[in-house]
C-alpha cells in the first residue's frame, strides 16, 4: 500500500459509483483489458435551474481532486475558447500537447513528449505560405517551395510565438539544448556526465574541466543538429509516422507507405514534403470554413495526440517506460458542450479510435449538460430522441451500476466499432446520473494513496542516475588509483600494461609514454661528464621515433637495473644503456643500415630484484610485437635469473647477456648467450696467479669471505664462494674455515665480526677470496687495515668481476692498505682488442647529448682511450658488443629476421672487430659451456699515495689460449702470461 494522501467525500451519493469506477480504471490499468473508455456523465433529467448539471460537474471535480495528490498525470480542459466548436476543439488538443500536465514533474516517470503533434504544429505555422491569398499568384510548385523554405526556417519545429517567429525561439532552443546535454535522465546527458566522471577520475579537475567543456560543446552541437537539421530529421519517429501513416495516404501523390526508408533519405524526404504540402492545404481550407477539411484536420491532430501517448507507453523501449507508468493519463472535461468544442472533441476521439483500431492509454472523464446530445442532430437521423442521445435510455440502471456498464461496454466494443452500428459512439462509456442520486446529499468517505513507483523507475531516474554516477565516479576514481598504483602508466581507460609498479619501482618495458630515467641526472664518468641518464634515454626514444612505420626494423629489448633508490646506484644501467644506444646510433645513423634498430628499455629494478616480472612483461610484448628478436643485458646473476630466462625462452627469445658470469646458465638454457667469462673461468684464470703466491710461502692459508644471500637474491656471491674455495685449494693454499657476512637494514656490510675472526686466527691467512660486491670492498679494505692480526700484514685479496664497476680512479672511497694487494677480474679486455676508433667515435656521439652550451670533456689519453673512466668499467663496451651480436644475427642481408631465426643464427657466424675482440658462438653447443670469452686479471694496489691498477694478463674475446705462469710455453702470447710483482 502506498502512502495515504487524500481523504474526503463528494457530498453526492451518485459520486460513489463513479469514484469506484475511476479507481478501478486507474489503479487496475495494467490488469484491466487494454482499452480505456471515454467516460461521460450526464444527468437523466433536465433542470431549469442547472442544479443537477452542477452536481454532475461536482462529481467530476470530486474525482479530480481525489486523484490529483496521488501523482496522477492529468489535465483539466475548460473548453477551447475559440469562435466555433472546431477552433475550440483544436485548441484543447493543443493544450494537451503544448502545455504541461498536472504532476508532470512528480509522476512515476518523466513528462510526456509529443513529437508528432509538434511536427503538425510546425506545418500549421508554415501553412500561410500556401494560403488562399497567394494561390492566385503562385503555382502549386512555387507554393510548395515557399512552404518548404518556411519549414526549413522553423527547423521543422514549432516556433515560440503565435505566428511561429524563429527569433523568439532562439534563446529557449539554446537553453533547451544545454538542458538536454546536462540532463542525466537523457542519453546525451548520461553520456556527458559519464565522460566527465571518467575524466575527473582519470586526469584530475583541470582535465575534467577542459574535457567537459569540449564534450559539452560536441554533445550540444550533436543535439542541436539532431533536433534542428532537416537532413537528420527523417530518422525521427515522428517523421517516420508522418511519412507512413495510412491516415494521410489519400492526400499523398504516392500513397505507398514504402516511400519512407531509413536508408534512402532523399526518397523519404520527398514523401514527407509531399504530405506536408497536402496537410498545409487542408489546414488553410479548414481555416476558411471547409467542414471536410476541418474534420480531417481535427482528426489528424487527435491521431497525432493519441499516437504520441501510445509512444509514451510503448512496451518495448530501452527505458522500460511501460513498466514505469502503471496508470493512464486522465483528461477531465467538467463541462463538455457543443459550443465549447468539448462534445466535438469526444466524438473525434471515438471516431479516430474506431477508424484506427489502435489502443491508446488516454482516459477521459467528462460531464455533459442534460440539454446536450452526444451526437449532433442531422436530418439523416430518424429518431432524434432515441439511442444516439442516451445509449442506455431503455434501462433503469443508475450511477450505482457504473461498473456493470463498463463490463458490458468492453464486451460490446468490437461490435460497436462496426460501420453498421454508426448510430453509436463506441468508445464512449455513458453513465446516466439519476436525479434522486444527484439530489441525495449523503456520501461515503473515500481515500486515495500515493501512486507507487515500480522498481523499473530506477532505470534512468535522476536519483538513481545520480547514485549510479556517484558510484561510477567513486569506482572510476578508486579504479584509476588502483591502476595508477599497479602500472607505471595506469589509468581507467587505456592502461599501459607493459610495465608495472613493484615496491615503488617501475618494472617492465618502457613503451608508450613510460620513462624509466626521466629526471635522472646521474652522468657518465670521465669524458662523459654532463651526459645524463635522462639524456641517453631521450636519445634512444628519438632514434626509435625516427624509424618510419614502413621502415624495416628489428626491436631489441635491454633488460637491466635502470632504477634504484639512489641515482648513484643506477650507474650500471646507465653505462650499459649507453653501449646499447651507441650501437643503435651506429647502425641507424652512422652506417644507415636498411634494417633499423628499435631499442626498448626494460627495468628489472634495483639489483635486478624483479627479474621475473620484467621477463613476463617482455614475453607478453614479444607475443604481440613480432619485431622483437631478443634481449640484451640480464647482467646480474640472481636466484631468479634462470627462471626468468626460461620465461623468455618460452616466448622464443634469445638472451645475449653482458656481464652475467653465472656458470650454470649456458648449461641449462639453450637461449642463453653470454659475453662474460663464467665464474669457473674466472677462478681458473685467477688460479694461475694464486699458485705463484702459494709457492712463495709453504702451508699458507687461504680463506673465503662471502656475502650471505638474503633479500637481495644475489646468486653471484654464492657461485663466487664455491669456485673461490676450490681455486684456493687447487692453488696450494691450506683451507681455513669460510666466513660470511650480512648486510644491515641500511644495506651496509657487517664485516667487523667475520674479519675479526679471520684476523684472529693462527696463522693469519695470506690469501682471501672475497665473494662479495664492489660496494662492500671499501669497507673490507678498511677492516683489513685496522683489525689487529691483519693490519700491517701482507695479504692478497682475490675477487671476481664485480670490482670493474668501481670508479676508484674518479675519487670513490677506496683506501687499500699498503701491505694488501687486490686482484680482480675484468670481463672486457679492451686494451687487448685495441679498437681505438670505436672510443673516439663513441665519445664524439655522446658529446652531442650534452645540453646546449655545456663544456665538453676530452678523453684522458687519446692513445689509450679505453683507460678513460667513461669506458674503463667495461659495461659500455660489453653492452655495445652484445647489441651488435644480436643485431647481426637478426638480419639476413637487408631483411629482418624473426626471433627464432635470430636465435638460430647466433650459433652460426662470428662477430669480429668489436671493442672486446671477436665474439661468436659458432662452436658452442646448446646446454654446454661456451668458449672464447675475453677477460683480464687486474692488480690493484696503493702506491705513492694513490690507487694504481695494472693489467697482469688476459686474452681478447675469440681466443681460447690458456693463461700461464712465467716463463710460459714457447711462442706463447706474452699477454697470456701472468707475472707477479
Amino acid at each position: 500500500m502506498g502512502r495515504r494522501v487524500w481523504t474526503g467525500s463528494a457530498g453526492v451519493e451518485a459520486a460513489d459509483a463513479v469514484f469506484a469506477l475511476m479507481r478501478r480504471l486507474i489503479d487496475g490499468f495494467r490488469a484491466n483489458p487494454p482499452v480505456t473508455p471515454l467516460v461521460v456523465l450526464q444527468a437523466t433529467e433536465e433542470d431549469a435551474t442547472g442544479a443537477l448539471d452542477r452536481r454532475v460537474v461536482q462529481v467530476v471535480e470530486f474525482v479530480r481532486q481525489s486523484q490529483q495528490p496521488r501523482g496522477l498525470i492529468a489535465k483539466r480542459l475548460d473548453g477551447g475558447g475559440g469562435p466555433d466548436p472546431y477552433s475550440s476543439a483544436v485548441d484543447m488538443v493543443r493544450q494537451l500537447c503544448e502545455h504541461s500536465w498536472d504532476n508532470a514533474r512528480q509522476s512515476q516517470y518523466k513528462p510526456f513528449a509529443f513529437p508528432r503533434s509538434s511536427l503538425l504544429r510546425a506545418i500549421e505555422q508554415a501553412a500561410p505560405e500556401v494560403g488562399a491569398e497567394v494561390a492566385t499568384v503562385w503555382t502549386a510548385a512555387e507554393r510548395r517551395e515557399r512552404l518548404m523554405r518556411r519549414l526549413a526556417e522553423l527547423r521543422w519545429r514549432p516556433g515560440g510565438g503565435p505566428d511561429g517567429e524563429e527569433g523568439r525561439r532562439r534563446v529557449p532552443a539554446l537553453a533547451e539544448t544545454v538542458g538536454a546535454v546536462v540532463n542525466p535522465s537523457g542519453f546525451v546527458g548520461a553520456m556527458f556526465i559519464a565522460c566527465l566522471s571518467v575524466l575527473l577520475g582519470e586526469g584530475g579537475w583541470r582535465t575534467a574541466v577542459w574535457g567537459g567543456a569540449l564534450a559539452l560543446t560536441l554533445f550540444g552541437l550533436v543535439h542541436l543538429l539532431a533536433r534542428s537539421a532537416p537532413p537528420l530529421l527523417w530518422l525521427r519517429r515522428a517523421s517516420r509516422w508522418f511519412a507512413t501513416t495510412t491516415f494521410l495516404a489519400p492526400l499523398s501523390d504516392r500513397p505507398a507507405a514504402a516511400d519512407w526508408s531509413r536508408w534512402r533519405p532523399a526518397k523519404s524526404w520527398e514523401t514527407i514534403r509531399g504530405r506536408a504540402f497536402a496537410v498545409a492545404q487542408q489546414v488553410i481550407a479548414a481555416q476558411a470554413g471547409d467542414p471536410t477539411a476541418r474534420q480531417l484536420h481535427l482528426e489528424l491532430r487527435v491521431l497525432a495526440l493519441l499516437e504520441d501517448l501510445r509512444e509514451n507507453f510503448r512496451p518495448r523501449a530501452l527505458d522500460l517506460r511501460r513498466r514505469k507508468r502503471t496508470v493512464p493519463p486522465v483528461v477531465y472535461l467538467p463541462r463538455a458542450t457543443e459550443r465549447d468544442g468539448g462534445l466535438l472533441l469526444l466524438r473525434t476521439l471515438s471516431n479516430v479510435r474506431s477508424r484506427r483500431s489502435e489502443v491508446d492509454p488516454l482516459l477521459v472523464l467528462a460531464a455533459v449538460p442534460a440539454t446536450e446530445r452526444l451526437r449532433p442532430l442531422v436530418p439523416a437521423d430518424p429518431e432524434p430522441d432515441a439511442a444516439p442521445d442516451r445509449p442506455d435510455a431503455d434501462g433503469e440502471e443508475g450511477a450505482y451500476q457504473a461498473d456493470a456498464r463498463y463490463q458490458r461496454w468492453v464486451t460490446n466494443l468490437n461490435a460497436g466499432q462496426s460501420p453498421g452500428r454508426a448510430a453509436t459512439l463506441p468508445w464512449i462509456l455513458y453513465i446516466p446520473m439519476p436525479a434522486d442520486e444527484l439530489r441525495h446529499r449523503h456520501s461515503a468517505q473515500h481515500s486515495t494513496d500515493r501512486i507507487r513507483r515500480t522498481p523499473a523507475w530506477l532505470l534512468w531516474s535522476r536519483p538513481c542516475l545520480a547514485v549510479v554516477l556517484a558510484l561510477g565516479l567513486a569506482a572510476g576514481f578508486l579504479g584509476n588509483r588502483y591502476l595508477a598504483g599497479r602500472y607505471c602508466e595506469g589509468r581507467l581507460l587505456g592502461s599501459n600494461t607493459d610495465s608495472g609498479l613493484y615496491d615503488g619501482e617501475c618494472v617492465g618495458v618502457a613503451t608508450g609514454n613510460v620513462r624509466l630515467a626521466q629526471g635522472n641526472t646521474l652522468s657518465l664518468s670521465g669524458a662523459g661528464k654532463g651526459v645524463t641518464f635522462d639524456a641517453v634515454e631521450r636519445a634512444i626514444r628519438a632514434e626509435n621515433a625516427a624509424i618510419g612505420p614502413r621502415d624495416a626494423h628489428v626491436t631489441i629489448v635491454y633488460a637491466g637495473p635502470v632504477t634504484a633508490a639512489r641515482q648513484a646506484d643506477t650507474r650500471k644501467g646507465l653505462e650499459e644503456i649507453t653501449g646499447v644506444y651507441l650501437y643503435q646510433h651506429y647502425a641507424n645513423v652512422s652506417t644507415d643500415q636498411p634494417t633499423k634498430i628499435k631499442v626498448l628499455l626494460a627495468n628489472a629494478g634495483e639489483n635486478m630484484l624483479h627479474v621475473l616480472p620484467v621477463a613476463r612483461h617482455i614475453a607478453d610484448l614479444a607475443r604481440r610485437d613480432r619485431s622483437v628478436v631478443g634481449v640484451v643485458g640480464m647482467g646480474r646473476d640472481t636466484t631468479e635469473t634462470e627462471q626468468a630466462a626460461r620465461i623468455l625462452k618460452g616466448a622464443g627469445l634469445p638472451v645475449v647477456s653482458t656481464t652475467n658470469s653465472g656458470s650454470h646458465l649456458a648449461r641449462r638454457l639453450s637461449n642463453w648467450f653470454g659475453l662474460a667469462a663464467t665464474d669457473e673461468e674466472e677462478a681458473n684464470a685467477l688460479r694461475v696467479v694464486a699458485r705463484q703466491l702459494a709457492a712463495r710461502e709453504k702451508s699458507a692459508q687461504g680463506v673465503v669471505l662471502s656475502r650471505s644471500v638474503g633479500s637481495e637474491k644475489d646468486f653471484y656471491t654464492t657461485e663466487q664462494a664455491r669456485v673461490g674455495k676450490r681455486m684456493l685449494a687447487e692453488a696450494g693454499f691450506a683451507p681455513a674455515p669460510s666466513r660470511t657476512y650480512r648486510l644491515s637494514a641500511e644495506g651496509e656490510p657487517e664485516l667487523t665480526t667475520p674479519i675479526g675472526d679471520i684476523c684472529g686466527s693462527r696463522p693469519v691467512p695470506r690469501a682471501l677470496y672475497f665473494a662479495g660486491r664492489v660496494e662492500d670492498v671499501p669497507n673490507l679494505m678498511s677492516q683489513l687495515g685496522s683489525t689487529p692480526g691483519c693490519s700491517g700484514r701482507g695479504i692478497t685479496v682475490f675477487t671476481g668481476d664485480d670490482l670493474t664497476k668501481s670508479n676508484y680512479e674518479e675519487g670513490e672511497a677506496l683506501r687499500i692498505p699498503d701491505e694488501v694487494t687486490l686482484y680482480h677480474f675484468a670481463l672486457a679486455p679492451m686494451d687487448l682488442a685495441a679498437t681505438t676508433g670505436f672510443y673516439t667515435d663513441a665519445h664524439r656521439v655522446l658529446m652531442h647529448l650534452l645540453p646546449a652550451g655545456a663544456r665538453r670533456t676530452a678523453l684522458a689519453d687519446g692513445a689509450r682511450p679505453w683507460t678513460d673512466a667513461l669506458f674503463s668499467s667495461g659495461q659500455t663496451v660489453l653492452s655495445y658488443s652484445a647489441t651488435a651480436v644480436l643485431y647481426r644475427a637478426a638480419r639476413n642481408g637487408d631483411v629482418p629476421q624473426t626471433a627464432a631465426e635470430t636465435w638460430a643464427d647466433l650459433r652460426w657466424h662470428p662477430n669480429p672487430n668489436l671493442p672486446v675482440g671477436t665474439v661468436g658462438f659458432a662452436g658452442s653447443r646448446p646446454y654446454a659451456d661456451q668458449r672464447g670469452h675475453g677477460y683480464e686479471i687486474v692488480r690493484v694496489s696503493y702506491d705513492g699515495g694513490e690507487v694504481r691498477s695494472v693489467n697482469v694478463c688476459g686474452r681478447p674475446a675469440g681466443s681460447e689460449a690458456p693463461l700461464t705462469a712465467p716463463p710460459g710455453p714457447k711462442g706463447a702470447d706474452p699477454r697470456t702470461i701472468c707475472r707477479l710483482r
